[in-house]
């Protein structure tokens, strides 16, 4: 016999609404990280975009070096609730290639 619906105490359906809808997550964890980077110095003036979906942090855009890159990640993985952090930061290169 099969059930097409779970029964009303299974843990299948949740039994109080979610306190914050997860889009408002996301906005909340976007500001955060946001202010985190702009308060850091090594950060600060880098061309970083934050994206956040489902509490998931993408980072984007150029860094100068691979320690910015590591500090970006370290402080949007230091938000609450942040799930993953997915560091797409690229470095420039501001050397001229050699010929």
């Amino acid at each position: 016999m099969v059930l097409p619906w779970p029964f009303p105490d299974d843990d299948a359906v949740p039994s109080e609404p979610s306190p914050t809808p997860p889009e408002n997550d996301d906005r909340r964890i976007a500001a955060e990280v946001t202010r985190r980077l702009n308060g850091n110095r090594l950060t600060r003036r880098q061309r970083i975009v934050v994206e956040v979906q489902n509490r998931v942090v993408i980072l984007g855009g150029t860094v100068d070096s691979p320690d910015v890159r590591l500090t970006a990640g370290e402080l949007a993985w230091g938000v609450h609730g942040v799930a993953d952090v997915c560091n797409t930061l690229r470095l420039t290169n501001r050397q001229r290639p050699r010929r």
